[in-house]
Formats: structure tokens, C-alpha cells, sequence
């Protein structure tokens, strides 16, 4: 047994998270979304996509990012993915409860 001072976290050896979407390459070209209910998938680089033209160029800049459909336990929730959202889950930006909004009551 190593001692606990060599061992690391667990997060730095057990890797991320991602599920082997079929579709991603097709769904990228045609701009369509991925509906899927792995809220745990790591977003990955590559899931973000390049740009042919300069950002001000282009009429709608987040067309050739990969847009996704995250299941929040009741609908599918679009998420496009950015540069800033690689590295964490997709199920971070499909809340799954709804807010609480105080509603004020008419007097009688």
C-alpha cells in the first residue's frame, strides 16, 4: 500500500466523463441538435466546433456550435456550447428545479 501522501485525488486519476455520441460530426455539418440524457458527459474541445468566418463577420455567430438537447427530468433543455462551458457537465446548465417566485396576494 502506497502511502496517502503519493496517492492523489481521485478526480486526477479516474479521467472524464463522456458519452461516445454516433451523430456528433453530422450533427455539427447539419446544425442540428443531440438529444440525450447524459447529464454527467464531460464537454469536450471538440464538442465546441470552429469557425470558417471572423466572429464579426458572421450573421449568427453561434451557428457552427454543436447545440445539444439535455433531458432536466421532465423536457429536453437547448444548450449550445461555448469555449467557456469545455470541461464541465452538460447537466450543469439544465436545471432541474423551477425557481420559487413569491407571488404577492390582492387584499379583499
Amino acid at each position: 500500500m502506497l502511502p496517502t501522501s503519493i496517492l492523489r485525488s481521485r478526480s486526477a486519476w479516474k479521467g472524464p466523463f463522456f458519452v461516445a455520441f454516433p451523430n456528433l460530426a453530422e450533427a455539427l455539418k447539419n446544425n442540428t441538435a443531440i438529444r440525450t440524457n447524459a447529464r454527467s458527459c464531460t464537454i469536450l474541445p471538440n464538442f465546441v466546433g470552429t469557425d470558417p468566418l471572423p466572429f464579426f463577420l458572421m450573421l449568427d455567430p453561434y451557428s457552427n456550435r454543436l447545440k445539444f438537447l439535455v433531458h432536466n427530468g421532465k423536457h429536453h433543455i437547448p444548450l449550445t456550447v461555448t469555449e467557456e462551458m469545455v470541461g464541465h457537465k452538460l447537466g450543469e446548465f439544465a436545471p432541474t428545479r423551477k425557481p420559487f417566485r413569491y407571488r404577492l396576494t390582492k387584499n379583499k
